[in-house]
């Protein structure tokens, strides 16, 4: 079976061992770090310099020096850079790898909980100097990969996740909240990835219901759902996104910028790009 448009496959160094950690950077303002997509495995951002806006399932944040973004598995996710000196560690890592063989209170009460997608951590943790010491220790281990490095990597996942339990507001799904996100995640995840692939494109509710198997008034239900937002704020933030990128780095016009991304009428255009960045179309191009 093929897997959902926007479910990453996920590959690993070590089968064995599913956890790995990287370097980041990026120097242009407005280009996308990662587009909307998601995954089965726990994702955590720990960010050294610059900015940048991460959407998680409809929501977005900024972040910034000594901010950490924690994806749960299966969070919507996307990145977008917003300065020129940008610098992140990206960890990803399969919660099962934590999981023990016998069911003791460990396996119980947390681990069994966060594998199933029950305990859900918050997505956004400001400054967090109380992970720094673990998450750059992951980085150093499975760099260097001395002699017992899964153990020393183990240590370290296990007392950030502490923390995180200790200080963090959770939140949690039933199991049958959880099955039925999963069912909608994996039924409307090629519509996002069609609305991303044909954004500068007229395109209609009904069309992509149709591309869903839904009726009109179902599929919007089930979209505003998943997104926390309607089709055309949907629509709009993607071509927003790209109207910013391509004012500030190429040489387009603001009229050549808005029809490239869709946008018919250049008044309409610079309206909705200064509701959702608070300036007009014309500054950024002059900045």
């Amino acid at each position: 079976m093929k897997p959902p448009a926007l479910l990453e496959p996920m590959t690993m160094p070590d089968h064995a061992f599913p956890v790995k950690v990287g370097p980041c950077r990026a120097s242009e303002y407005g280009i996308t770090l990662f587009a909307n997509h998601w995954h089965r495995h726990i994702e955590l951002l720990y960010f050294v310099s610059g900015r940048a806006v991460v959407e998680c399932n409809g929501v977005p944040v900024t972040a910034g020096p000594g901010d950490m973004i924690f994806m749960n598995a299966n969070d919507l996710h996307a990145g977008i850079c917003l300065s020129e000196d940008l610098f992140y560690y990206v960890l990803i890592f399969d919660p099962a790898v934590l999981q023990s063989q016998s069911m003791d209170a460990i396996e119980s009460k947390y681990m069994l909980p966060i594998v199933q997608n029950l305990m859900l951590f918050p997505n956004f943790i400001a400054q967090a100097n109380d992970y720094r010491e673990d998450y750059l220790s992951i980085v150093k281990e499975l760099g260097e990969k001395e002699p017992g490095y899964e153990l020393a990597v183990k240590a370290s996942l296990y007392r950030m996740l502490t923390r995180l339990i200790r200080s963090q507001p959770l939140t949690g799904q039933t199991a049958k909240e959880y099955r039925n996100r999963m069912r909608l995640l994996e039924r409307l995840t090629p519509v996002l990835s069609f609305i991303e692939e044909r954004s500068e494109e007229e395109l209609t509710v009904e069309e992509l219901a149709k591309l869903a198997g839904l009726s009109r008034f179902h599929f919007s239900r089930l979209f505003k759902q998943l997104t926390e937002k309607s089709v055309a704020e949907y629509v709009n933030d993607i071509r927003i996104r790209r109207a910013d990128y391509l004012l500030r780095n190429t040489p387009m016009t603001v009229s050549e910028v808005a029809l490239a991304v869709g946008y018919r009428d250049i008044y309409y255009f610079s309206r909705v790009f200064k509701k959702c960045r608070h300036v007009p179309p014309s500054e950024v191009r002059r900045g």
